[in-house]
This record gives C-alpha cells, sequence and structure tokens, in this order.
C-alpha cells in the first residue's frame, strides 16, 4: 500500500469510525459507572423463556437498558481501524455494478385500496396501509451522515406521500430514528417508540407518543401493536454512552385481519421459535443488510442464512427484506443483499415465501395472498 492510498484508507476509516459509533455502540468503550458495570454480568438465560426474561426485567440497568442476548457490551475503536485498515474486503470488484436510482412512488392505488397495503419507500422505511390508517416505520428520507452515499435518493415532494396516523420507531440509529425526516411529519401525529427519547421528540414539539417496554402492546381502532424483545441496542450520543433508551421488534395485528412482523435492526438470537409459537405471523418484514464481514458484523445484524433460519422459525407465511439498497452500511455491495437472499431461499425450497419487493413498489397483501390462495 503507498502512501497516498493508505492516507485515502485512513481518512475512510475514519470516517467510517465516526459513523459506527452511532450504528455500533457495542463496539466503543461506554461511559458506564462502577456501579453500572455490574449491571453486565448476565444470568444464564438459556432455560428461560422471553416472556421470564422480560418479567424479571433482565433488559433494565440502573440507568441503561441491557442487551440479555449478547455479550458484546463494549469494544474498541481499535476494531473498525481493523476491519476499514487491515481486513480483506472481498466485495470492492462489484462496487462499480452498484445502481444507483431515484426512488418513484404512486401514491394513489395505495390511497385507493381499503385493505392491507405495504410499501418499501427507501432503506427500512416502510408505509403500512391498513384499511384507512397509514402506519409508518423507521422514517428516514435522507442522508443522515454527509458522508454517506445515497442509492436511492427520493424524487418528488415528500408532502405527497400519506400522512401517517402512527409513526414506529424500532430503535435510535442514526439510519433509523432521523429528526431532519420526522421533522417532515405533523407535530400532532402519534408517534410509538420504545422506552426513552424523551429528548429527541421534545425537541421536535412531537408530545403525542406512546412508549413501550417489551410485550407492552397499544390498541387503536381494531389494531395492537405490541413490542418485543430483539438482540440489538441502540445510541444516540457517544460521549453518553450506549443504551440510554430501548431498542425492539413490532407484531402489528391490523384491523385488516393479517399480522406484521418488524424485525428493526438485530442479530440472529435463539427466541424466534418462541415468537413464532406466541404469534401467528402473516408477513416478516426483516432488516437485512451490513451484514459483513461477519465476524465484525454478526452480532448487529443478520446475513441471509440467519434470515432464512429465523425466517423458518418464526413459522410466518411471507417474508419481505428491507435495510439495504440505500447506504452502503457493511462491505457487501447495497444490490447483495435481496440476490443472497433469493438464493438462500431457494437452496432451502422456500422461494415461494419471499416476496420481491423494491424501493417504491407497493405489496397489496390482501390481494396478494387472494391470489395465492385461488393459485
Amino acid at each position: 500500500m503507498n502512501r497516498r492510498l493508505f492516507i485515502k484508507e485512513l481518512v475512510k476509516g475514519i470516517k467510517i469510525a465516526a459513523l459506527f459509533q452511532f450504528l455500533f455502540p457495542s463496539y466503543f468503550l461506554s461511559k458506564l459507572s462502577a456501579s453500572e458495570q455490574i449491571d453486565m454480568v448476565k444470568p444464564d438465560i438459556k432455560e428461560m423463556s422471553l416472556r421470564q426474561i422480560v418479567e424479571r426485567k433482565l433488559h433494565h440497568g440502573n440507568s441503561h437498558f441491557n442487551n440479555p442476548f449478547s455479550d458484546k457490551t463494549k469494544g474498541d475503536l481499535l476494531g473498525v481501524l481493523k476491519w476499514k485498515l487491515f481486513s480483506k474486503n472481498h466485495f470492492t470488484s462489484y462496487y462499480r455494478d452498484e445502481p444507483e436510482s431515484n426512488v418513484v412512488i404512486d401514491w394513489e392505488p395505495v390511497r385507493r385500496h381499503d385493505g392491507l397495503a405495504v410499501t418499501l419507500i427507501k432503506h427500512s422505511t416502510v408505509m403500512i396501509k391498513d384499511v384507512d390508517q397509514y402506519i409508518l416505520i423507521d422514517p428516514v428520507f435522507f442522508k443522515f451522515f454527509w458522508f454517506v452515499k445515497d442509492f436511492t435518493p427520493l424524487a418528488g415532494n415528500i408532502n405527497d406521500m400519506p400522512r401517517p396516523n402512527h409513526i414506529l420507531i424500532t430503535h435510535g440509529h442514526y439510519d433509523h430514528l432521523d429528526k431532519n425526516s420526522l421533522a417532515c411529519m405533523s407535530r400532532d401525529t402519534h408517534v410509538v417508540t420504545p422506552l426513552g427519547y424523551d429528548s429527541v421528540f421534545n425537541d421536535l414539539k412531537m408530545n403525542n407518543r406512546t412508549q413501550l417496554d417489551w410485550f407492552d402492546s397499544y390498541k387503536d381502532k381494531g389494531r395492537e401493536v405490541t413490542l418485543l424483545p430483539c438482540n440489538h441496542w441502540t445510541m444516540r450520543d457517544p460521549r453518553k454512552g450506549p443504551n440510554l433508551s430501548l431498542w425492539g421488534s413490532y407484531l402489528i395485528k391490523t384491523a385488516s385481519g393479517f399480522t406484521i412482523y418488524v424485525s428493526g435492526d438485530l442479530g440472529y438470537f435463539d427466541y424466534f421459535k418462541e415468537l413464532g409459537e406466541l404469534y401467528s405471523i402473516d408477513l416478516a418484514i426483516i432488516n437485512l443488510g451490513a451484514y459483513e464481514p461477519r465476524w465484525f458484523m454478526k452480532s448487529s445484524h443478520m446475513n441471509p442464512s440467519d434470515t432464512a433460519t429465523a425466517f423458518t422459525e418464526l413459522n410466518a407465511k411471507h417474508l419481505v427484506v428491507v435495510h439495504w439498497g440505500t447506504f452502503r452500511l457493511g462491505d457487501e455491495p447495497v444490490h447483495f443483499p435481496p440476490i443472497q437472499m433469493r438464493e438462500e431461499m431457494k437452496r432451502r425450497g422456500l422461494l415461494n415465501h419471499l416476496v420481491d419487493l423494491r424501493h417504491g413498489q407497493t405489496l397489496f397483501y390482501d390481494t396478494f395472498v387472494s391470489t395465492k390462495t385461488k393459485g
């Protein structure tokens, strides 16, 4: 490596390190006090159900939240620099093929539809229309850091999008909780979040909020939204440390009669089968992206193999993968996740369960299911 290339890669590594302070706090030194360090001594949960873990509040610390499903509670900036400077990237030759395209969404068919419609806007931002109400998941319409390239910029006016009745936030990482995107919404929009995040929404003057702990639910007009445990973490300010707020997946029982699982970001853990036994899931929307290299990403995000296993254990009927194609946050090219997911599902004989949903496209789920049943 010559001097110029080394400096270029070093600068890139520092930029990525700054980004990953926010996205992957488990790899950075947290500022926990000695009393909080005691909370990190986790009891053996192998014989415990998810319900028991939550009832014992093992995810609650003194002034922060714990991830009971992982031992990766803190780490080192050197891990990021090792990845960016000294770890071989096996995907660079494919970067020239990464597609860039403006996202154009025709909202009129969605407005006219009176059943269940799921629109993948970009990244992991999803709009769910359930009969007469709209539920928006993790709205991120813009770049959240200046040096992160957006491969799928939105075309048109954001105000053309139907106004959501509810906004669901899975966790506080900047590619899921973006204040600039939320500022485009009406201040009186109802927001559902895990516990915490007061400072973010107070700044936005969005005070119509419901905060949920794991297994808590919000009910409204025939719908029920439940926050589920998952293997992840969160952070907004690295100076204050990780996990000052909670994170989670969502289980949405819709007024249209279908049940949707929204994973949010998560690493694989041993409780998908239990969730599949607790709930009858029609559609699983699972985040797939930023999963390479595995030695660095495994505890943060699932890869296609993990996702296929999780889908099988959830016993869901159909799978849609999101969190790909917009920002390159791992080594894999932005267009690889759906390709590799299709290959994995085909290998396992599950291809008929996979729904290929691209940015800007809408799945009219009730119509889709009806067609499948008749077929």
